[in-house]
């Protein structure tokens, strides 16, 4: 999860000024390329502006790149075969893309392989409480801390829609959680993933992080450390790897995020456009997994919600990142500056490595719905906050699916 870290100055009376525009930032060039590979350790524009949303399979299996994409390739500078050789851990400042228009995710087949998506690291990020002021908007007193529980196996009959977000960052090879949900473009045969915006892309001092991939219900028996070193990659990823062809997050996130400080925090949140990095039949995430959840960005005021529950393979100790757990507590409120939506926040001892997880609620239909992520927590661990979904969200979310409408 995201931290808050003593960096975080807020001025007495008010939060930090920050954009509030809600114009969503689109990310992404579509590229779906099967390449080969062995694995290794470890900005602007227009919003829907982008090359064909996907690569097409000849008669012999491999991958036709469209003239487009090649084009749009070239203009940044990527070489595929050196970038599948391993120029992609090049993380200088020249080519570390950054803008929202600027997202490249080749598929480097096999790169996701047991030993590297089992040895992949937490963000590593706490929260110091002394960030956290009163007098900010409205927060609500500290919760109890809630004792995560694990998820009963098989997770895919237990929480379908779960799953790990792996990525490879300038820091190493890194995980979030993340939860599949509807696409109103193609209702039953959804692609989409939703997550933390931290986890796709680094905020005001950085760009997007690359090789971003989808496992959902990763580890789905729930095998402990010792069996996952020799399993095989049906049992770690028994519904495949999706890799991300186009993502988008929030224009405050990408100018105001950042590993430390609660800056961007409200806005952190992006949903991610997935392919299967091997044939699927033509199936869909959504029929693949056999559930996707609906998005509500019109949640009930924090006081009027009863009960939340979050799910998240938290990867920081007492947790190793194997399992999948949840918590489920009533909700209160947290506010990082007057001038920021008020965020969700619950009692729960889960940590890092559940950035992104779903929040979900049960409406008053008594069907469940997505309605915030993970986002934040504390050092100690007794808490997390996240984002209420709202207008940005909605546009975000809008803004992915109709790139896809037509396809």
């Amino acid at each position: 999860m995201r931290p808050i870290r003593p960096l975080f100055a807020v001025r007495s009376g008010g939060g930090a000024r920050r954009r509030t525009s809600p114009v969503p930032a689109a990310v992404g060039l579509a590229v779906a390329l099967a390449l080969t590979a062995t694995a290794c350790d470890s900005g602007g524009g227009d919003a829907h502006a982008g090359a064909s949303a996907s690569a097409s399979s000849t008669g012999d299996g491999k991958i036709k790149i469209p003239d487009d994409i090649k084009q749009k390739l070239k203009q940044h500078g990527i070489d595929i075969d050196k970038w599948k050789n391993g120029a992609w851990k090049n993380w200088n400042k020249d080519d570390w893309l950054r803008e929202a228009d600027d997202f490249i995710n080749p598929i480097i087949k096999g790169l996701w392989n047991p030993d590297r998506m089992r040895k992949a690291n937490d963000p590593a990020k706490k929260v110091d409480s002394g960030d956290l002021s009163g007098d900010q908007g409205v927060t609500d007193p500290t919760p109890a801390p809630v004792k995560a529980q694990a998820v009963p196996t098989a997770y895919h009959d237990n929480a379908p829609t779960a799953g790990k977000v792996f990525f490879d960052s300038p820091k190493g090879t890194m995980v979030c959680s993340a939860t599949v949900v509807e696409d109103p473009a193609h209702p039953g045969k959804s692609n989409l993933v939703w997550t933390a915006g931290h986890c796709v892309h680094a905020g005001r001092n950085g760009g997007w992080y690359r090789n971003i991939a989808f496992v959902p219900a990763y580890n789905d028996s729930g095998l402990g450390a010792a069996e996952l070193r020799n399993a095989t990659r049906q049992e770690i990823a028994p519904y495949g790897v999706w890799w991300g062809d186009w993502a988008q997050t929030s224009e405050q996130w990408i100018e105001q995020g950042g590993e430390t400080g609660g800056q961007g925090a409200s806005y952190d949140f992006a949903v991610i456009h997935v392919t299967p990095e091997q044939g699927n039949g033509g199936k869909s995430l959504e029929e693949t997994v056999g559930s996707a959840l609906p998005v509500n960005f019109d949640a009930p005021a924090v006081p009027k919600v009863d009960s939340i529950t979050a799910t998240g393979y938290p990867a920081a100790p007492p947790y190793d990142g194997q399992k999948l757990y949840r918590c489920q507590d009533k909700p209160g409120r947290l506010s990082l500056g007057r001038t920021d939506p008020t965020m969700y926040r619950i009692g729960c001892t889960m940590t890092g490595g559940a950035s992104g997880g779903g929040w979900v609620e049960t409406g008053a239909d008594g069907k469940p719905a997505l309605v915030s992520n993970t986002s934040i927590g504390p050092v100690t661990s007794g808490w997390l906050a996240g984002p209420r979904l709202g207008t940005v969200a909605k546009g975000v979310y809008e803004g992915v699916s109709s790139k896809f409408a037509d396809q």
